[in-house]
């Protein structure tokens, strides 16, 4: 599976054959979320809007929104918590704003209750509403609003006693006279104006629209948590684990080392095909046989099943399975110059070639020994062998193997130790049998009783087998 696309064939196969694993996984997930939940204390959000009247632009509002989460607005809110409140740097991370349509921006407040969280909300926004009005209003500097006020007086006072000047002069008699009174009259329009500039460029000027903040009401008191809550957190946690536990099967099947064509095979047992024979059941054959706790807890699991097995195909009737595998038993006499005895090497834990060698052994028969006019008529004996240390008997009376694996089960290495085991044991290695999983077809109505295939003995027991 390693240069192979992930389809979703693959994935159904995976949440098939591996679905208590998965859902256990997905429990211990879930109850890892409600333990985070536990050591995360609940937080309620409380949400207030404050009305910007009159005309904003977006960036205008987006400079508000951060005026409200300022240092200045966090202090003084804190200041009004009191002692028992948090400090700034903690409200700071509690509280947000931001700008939303029809000049309001919208403050919220997260605390640990929902009383605290209302009323965080609410000194937010009127510590907000107080400072930006000042700032914009321009009443951050008394003192200069005084002094504005003082010389709007002294302006008013000016014009009243340029009026008194100007009727004091004698009107239309001299030349002085109106020239005078031009001159004062210039003196006054020179006042107003000067006056009316200064007032425009004073930020008290925009007080006539802008800043008018209105606070939309109290902030709602929260009915429930703010996310992430703790149901949340438990279907996070059951999600992340299902997910983990199926990229760790792709990750594990990318991996994988096992051979799984037919060139790989023979060349890692340094041999080449004899054939290919199927094996039916009903139940998996790719389950191993053992015993004990963890034997029995694999199998509750189902992690004793493969995954990354394709599903076995359909298969015909018993006839011809059965003629498969007396030709591959015809090409083993083909290969051989004169009768022999061979040995049906199974790696242990290969449920699948135990199956199809027996069946192999059987087919041979249990004839007697070939005698020298019997030329091409191996006699087969069954043996296991352990992959992890390799070992097979010494015998005098044989004088080669045949290796019977099915794909995907074992990696080069190991079949490169079987090999060697043989070597070591003076049997060569005459060919290689390959044994795929099939299925068996329903039973037609009516039709006779399937004639019953031969016993299929265990790997290591002594069985000889021959053509009868």
């Amino acid at each position: 599976m390693s240069d192979d696309t992930i389809r979703l064939v693959t994935l159904g196969r995976i949440l098939r054959r591996r679905r208590r694993l998965l859902v256990l996984l997905a429990l211990v997930g879930a109850l890892a979320g409600h333990g985070v939940s536990l050591l995360v204390p609940p937080r309620y959000t409380a949400s207030v809007s404050v009305l910007l009247p009159g005309s904003w632009e977006e960036r205008e509002l987006l400079t508000q929104a951060e005026v409200a989460t300022s240092s200045v607005v966090v202090d003084r809110v804190a200041g009004a918590l009191g002692p028992r409140g948090a400090d700034g740097v903690e409200l700071r991370e509690r509280l947000s704003a931001e700008a939303a349509e029809g000049n309001i921006i919208r403050i919220s407040g997260t605390a640990g209750t929902p009383e605290g969280a209302q009323r965080l909300s609410d000194l937010t926004a009127r510590e907000f509403v107080a400072f930006a009005t000042r700032v914009v209003g321009g009443t951050t500097d008394p003192e200069a609003e005084t002094r504005l006020e003082a010389l709007r007086k002294a302006v008013e006072r000016a014009g009243r006693r340029i009026t008194e000047l100007a009727d004091a002069a004698d009107p239309g008699r001299t030349v002085e006279s109106v020239q005078a009174r031009t001159e004062l009259e210039k003196l006054r329009t020179a006042l107003r104006d000067a006056l009316t500039k200064l007032e425009q460029t004073d930020p008290a000027a925009g007080r006539s629209g802008k800043a008018t903040m209105v606070v939309m009401g109290p902030a709602p008191r929260p009915a429930g948590e703010a996310p992430p809550t703790r149901a949340q957190l438990v279907a996070a946690g059951a999600v992340l684990f299902f997910l983990l536990a199926v990229v760790g099967h792709l990750a594990a099947a990318r991996m994988s080392r096992r051979l799984r064509t037919e060139p790989e095979i023979a060349a890692a047992l340094g041999t080449v095909l004899v054939g290919s024979v199927d094996v039916a059941g009903r139940r998996p054959v790719h389950r191993p046989e053992g015993r004990g706790p963890r034997a029995w807890f694999r199998r509750l699991l189902g992690v004793d099943v493969r995954w990354d097995v394709p599903a076995a195909r359909a298969s015909g009737d018993e006839s011809g399975r059965r003629i498969r595998y007396r030709r591959v038993y015809a090409r083993l006499g083909e290969r051989l110059p004169a009768a022999r005895r061979l040995l049906v090497v199974v790696p242990d834990g290969d449920e699948i070639a135990r199956r199809a060698a027996g069946q192999l052994v059987a087919e041979a028969g249990g004839g007697p020994a070939p005698g020298p006019s019997d030329r091409g008529r191996p006699l087969l004996r069954l043996v296991g062998v352990t992959v992890a240390h390799p070992l097979l008997p010494d015998r005098d009376d044989e004088s080669g193997a045949v290796v019977v694996v099915s794909p995907g089960s074992w990696t080069a290495a190991e079949l490169a130790g079987v090999a060697e085991a043989c070597a070591d044991a003076g049997q060569e290695v005459v060919g290689l049998v390959l044994a795929g999983a099939v299925r068996t077809r329903p039973a037609r109505p009516g039709g006779g009783p399937r004639r019953a295939g031969a016993p299929v003995p265990a790997v290591g027991e002594d069985v000889v087998g021959g053509l009868r």
